[in-house]
This record gives C-alpha cells, sequence and structure tokens, in this order.
C-alpha cells in the first residue's frame, strides 16, 4: 500500500532547547495515522481531578495549503488516567504560526503529572475541502429523515 506523504515545516519556539530532551513528532510505527507530540512544560504539571489545563510543546509549524493537522487523546492516557483532549478533535490550519498548545482535562479520580517530554497527545494530518453552503427551499428525502440522537436504537 501506498501511502500519501505531505510534507510539513516544524521548528522549536524555544531557542532550540527541546532538542536535547523531547522528541519530535513521529509515526511510532508504519502505519500509525497518529504522531505522538510531548510536553515541554519547565516543570511537572499536575491536573487534578475535573481540571483543565493547557500544556505547551514548543513546537510550531507550517503546513501546505489545503490540510490541517488534527489534535487527538493518546488512548493510553484516556484509558489508564481518564486525561484526555478537551476540544477533541482540535484543528490547527494551515496559516497558523504560533506554539500548538494541548488543552488536556483530567477526567479520572485521581490527579495526573505530566513532565517534560512526556507524550501528551496525537496528531494526524489531514486534507481539507472547503464547503460552499447554497440556500435551499426544501431539502431531499432520505431513509432517515429527520431523526436525531438515539432514534435507530441500541
Amino acid at each position: 500500500m501506498d501511502i500519501k506523504k505531505v510534507t510539513v515545516e516544524f521548528c522549536w519556539l524555544d531557542s532550540g532547547q527541546c532538542r536535547d530532551d523531547i522528541e519530535a513528532p513521529a509515526y511510532k510505527t508504519p502505519l500509525a495515522a497518529g504522531m505522538d507530540i510531548c510536553a515541554a512544560v519547565t516543570e511537572p504539571l499536575t491536573i487534578s481531578p475535573g481540571d483543565i489545563v493547557l500544556v505547551p510543546t514548543a513546537l510550531g509549524v507550517a503546513l501546505p495549503a489545503g490540510y490541517e493537522m488534527q489534535v487527538r487523546p493518546r488512548s493510553g492516557l484516556a484509558v489508564k488516567h481518564g486525561v484526555t483532549v478537551v476540544n477533541s478533535p482540535g484543528t490547527i490550519d494551515a496559516d497558523y504560526r504560533g506554539e500548538i498548545k494541548i488543552t488536556l482535562i483530567n477526567l479520572g479520580k485521581q490527579p495526573f503529572t505530566v513532565n517534560r517530554g512526556d507524550r501528551i497527545a496525537q496528531l494526524v494530518v489531514a486534507p481539507v475541502c472547503k464547503a460552499v453552503f447554497i440556500e435551499v427551499k426544501k431539502l431531499g428525502k432520505t431513509d432517515r429523515g429527520t431523526g436525531g440522537f438515539g432514534h435507530t436504537g441500541v
């Protein structure tokens, strides 16, 4: 299987300090969809149950036009500790050049500590299409119709 590759430029936004102790995003297996991104906290950051924090990564990216970078939770953190990304998936637009920061929430029952270099989220690069909304008088019919949440059963 041939997987399409897209070039994404990145730089460390903390004068290069991260090169020594924080890994750049990278795929851990050949067919992985997401790359882990690491915390660039200067000291351990404890997230109490129910708290939301903004975790720095010291990483900036330049995505090509027509792509976004999605920020998604790491399944291990979610299952083992109840720690997840608040606005999942978060979107990094192609024209954003600031630091990527990860919004984490602790939904678990115990405090969770983020240390420098910890893998805290995944990044997925995805193509973007632009929608053109056209107003119509009436929408076409479907088998589902207007049935909402849970209308097809459990």
